[in-house]
């Protein structure tokens, strides 16, 4: 009894003089204003700023955060022997209440508040840690770290309720967001990766847009990862692309960056025109095919469709295929057909109107090339091209809507297939980091999308739930931004949408993202809105602080100002993982795992001796 007694007289910091909502005042008693206190030999940190404290209220156990203090004159200090000025001064708390104790431990949540005059204690040990575990019954723990004011507390979150949620991970450069990104499922892999029903059921997908993650050893041994490191400039790696995606004319839409109303109508004909099929089956075929065109033009005996379009038709044919003499077809094309504006008739030689269908008939049986390549990508420039002559030859599209889609067609087609290869196969490897570093910019903006659209529709059709998939994007803001300029409203619309509907819907498939950025405001509100689970480094831009500010309710007023002041490596922990926001230092892990985005050292490299 003396023992409980002792310890509420010196846990005991002083008593509440105001309630306002959430926000209440405490008066702290005169002998509490030293650093620390002694406990049975130990020395406690005494309540300060940033610290809890204990309101009791009958059998009740209320937990508030300090976020300020302040002192105010006691008016009513009657004791004429004070020798000091300080005993007329009185230290006042202002705490935000967070929750309670319950038979199940501490609980975030408010479900009664405190009384005038209720007193107010310091957390003893056990009531420390339970605030500060964050694990629940059934979940496995993960260690990330410890908390930043006392290092001897680590911070532990649940597997479950950290990545069965969409996660956030922001700060500035050179703040750690990668080193936590890496941390986090650094310690998820190495808890569970030699399990089976892990490699089998979850699946773990990182865009990785300046190659941090590719190196052997980031983040996990290089044996159980995929690395694609995608390239524009010379073929390396390629992406597998099912040929059910890319038989979408959708898919082609967006690597074509086709117009809604024209382009896109004229795509979903090109590719899905079951004629042109048969047309472009085999070489014979296709060669009548073409000559039933050319024999068309000349029929028509149309200024605005001429030799030009001729021309056109065939040099584009020819691009298409592999050791073929088109180019030697053109070229007497060029001297021997021409093309009376005045008479509208095509002539060959000096007036032999009579002689031009033969002379045609002629030069298309001389035509040869190898068979069709067995490549899609080729195949789909040919259908292109067929539907685009097709219709401008039959008068049924403006020539000046579709030609920069025909124009845009040969570069995108050869990035794609630097970067692609049709293949269904599933790797028996579960986690897969694709690099962009090496990419043009218009495949940096489209490869994500493009992926992720891939992995979610796959995931979604199949709907098993036991299957995990979880895509990570780091540097998000280069493909989640709301604000960029440098693309159509209507691709940067559907660009959003996509990835709004999986932060919106994938959880019901089992589909999680991860995002981590620099600049949150740049990031479209709807998805950070939708984000469980944050980790905030340091952020100095005020448009940043209020785009997080705004989506995360929970977080307390001193977190949010320390943010432009958190040392390197350190972050705030909140959301549904977390039942408190906690400041913590984020643990250690090997340099050869860690993400290679190291800030260079100029002395290293600018001196020719180090001392």
């Amino acid at each position: 009894m003396n023992e409980i007694l002792q310890k509420d007289s010196i846990f005991k910091v002083g008593k509440v003089i105001s309630v306002e909502g959430r926000t209440i005042k405490i008066e702290v008693d005169k002998a509490k204003n030293s650093a620390h206190l002694l406990y049975q030999g130990k020395l406690l940190r005494n309540i300060s700023v940033n610290g809890f404290v204990k309101i009791t209220k009958g059998f009740t156990r209320i937990i508030g955060k300090v976020e300020g203090e302040f002192i105010i004159e006691d008016k009513q200090f009657s004791n004429k022997k004070y020798t000091n000025e300080k005993q007329k001064i009185k230290r006042i708390l202002q705490v935000s209440l967070l929750g309670f104790f319950s038979p199940k431990g501490f609980e975030r949540g408010i479900k009664e508040l405190p009384l005038i005059n209720n007193e107010c204690f310091l957390l003893d040990l056990p009531e420390f840690e339970d605030v500060h575990n964050f694990v629940k019954k059934k979940d496995d723990p993960l260690i990330l770290g410890t908390l930043t004011h006392e290092n001897n507390q680590e911070i532990k979150v649940g597997v479950n309720d950290l990545f069965a949620s969409h996660i956030g991970i922001f700060g500035n450069t050179g703040s750690g967001k990668s080193y936590t990104l890496a941390k986090i499922y650094r310690e998820l892999f190495l808890k569970y990766i030699e399990n089976n029903k892990f490699r089998d059921n979850a699946k773990f997908f990182f865009i990785d847009f300046n190659g941090e993650y590719v190196n052997d050893n980031v983040i996990i041994n290089k044996d159980y990862k995929n690395i694609y490191s995608l390239n524009t400039r010379t073929e390396k790696d390629k992406f597998p692309i099912s040929e059910e995606q890319i038989s979408d004319y959708n898919f082609w839409s967006l690597v074509l960056e086709a117009t809604e109303k024209t382009q896109k109508p004229f795509l979903k004909r090109a590719i899905e025109n079951d004629f042109l099929t048969q047309k472009i089956q085999d070489g014979d075929s296709l060669i009548e095919f073409v000559k039933s065109l050319i024999l068309k033009i000349i029929d028509k005996n149309d200024d605005n469709v001429n030799i030009a379009q001729i021309i056109d038709l065939l040099s584009q044919l020819g691009d298409c295929l592999t050791n073929s003499n088109i180019s030697q077809t053109v070229l007497d094309l060029r001297q021997n057909l021409h093309y009376n504006s005045t008479t509208h008739g095509f002539y060959i030689g000096t007036n032999n109107y009579d002689g031009v269908i033969p002379y045609v008939e002629e030069l298309f049986g001389n035509i040869e090339f190898d068979e069709i390549e067995d490549d899609y990508l080729s195949k789909v420039r040919i259908r292109i091209i067929l539907q685009f002559h097709h219709e401008i030859i039959n008068g049924y599209s403006n020539i000046e809507h579709l030609s920069p889609l025909l124009k845009r067609t040969p570069p995108r087609l050869n990035d794609l297939r630097k970067v692609i290869v049709i293949n269904e196969e599933d790797s028996d490897k579960n986690i897969t980091v694709i690099s962009l570093r090496d990419v043009s910019i218009q495949m940096r903006k489209m490869l994500p999308l493009l992926i992720c659209k891939q992995l979610y529709e796959k995931k979604k059709e199949v709907n098993e739930k036991e299957k995990y998939l979880n895509i990570i994007i780091d540097e998000a803001h280069n493909i989640l931004s709301s604000i960029s300029q440098r693309e159509s409203e209507t691709w940067k619309d559907y660009r959003l949408e996509t990835f709004e509907e999986i932060i919106k819907e994938g959880r019901k498939f089992g589909t999680f993202l991860t995002i981590a950025s620099q600049r949150p405001s740049d990031i479209s509100a709807t998805i950070i809105s939708q984000l469980h689970n944050f980790f905030l480094h340091r952020l100095i831009n005020n448009n940043d602080i209020k785009a997080v500010e705004r989506t995360v309710s929970y977080l307390d007023k001193l977190s949010f100002e320390s943010l432009p002041i958190l040392p390197t490596g350190t972050c705030i922990l909140a959301g549904l993982s977390a039942q408190v926001p906690v400041m913590i230092d984020i643990g250690k892990i090997k340099p050869e795992s860690e993400p290679d985005n190291k800030t260079m050292l100029l002395i290293e490299n600018w001196k020719d001796e180090l001392d």
